[in-house]
């Protein structure tokens, strides 16, 4: 369960650089919302994505929570619990970037959201 659960939490991380870069304006975009907003967010997404940032650094405390041991500051069912729904959502960003029109996020977010997901699902399960 630990290694599933660091192996969710480097995943988390690259995605959390990858976030802070896109906010930064580093021409990432192409690797998120489909492409849509081409390479550099505009600053409306640029504030949006401090909201995505701040959700994805919570599911890394999560993941690391429930599988690793480092302290609860949230108690062990709703930790649980929030692991599924992180599953969940992770299972549908999979499918998301599937349909993506951007082949950037299509071949490089896809198995790192599915990965999470499997993640995120395994270590619900087993804490």
């Amino acid at each position: 369960m630990q290694v599933l659960a660091f192996i969710g939490a480097a995943l988390l991380a690259a995605v959390i650089v990858m976030s802070i870069l896109l906010i930064c304006g580093l021409p990432l975009g192409e690797f998120s919302m489909g492409g849509r907003f081409g390479k550099i967010w505009p600053p409306k997404i640029r504030l949006l994505g401090v909201t995505q940032l701040l959700t994805q650094m919570f599911a890394l405390y999560i993941i690391l929570a429930a599988g690793t041991g480092i302290p609860y500051f949230i108690n062990y069912t709703v930790t649980r619990v929030i692991c599924f729904v992180f599953a969940v959502f992770f299972f549908g960003n999979t499918f998301l970037n599937i349909i993506s029109p951007s082949k950037k996020e299509k071949f490089v977010m896809t198995p790192m959201s599915l990965i999470s997901a499997v993640c995120f699902l395994v270590v619900g399960i087993l804490m």
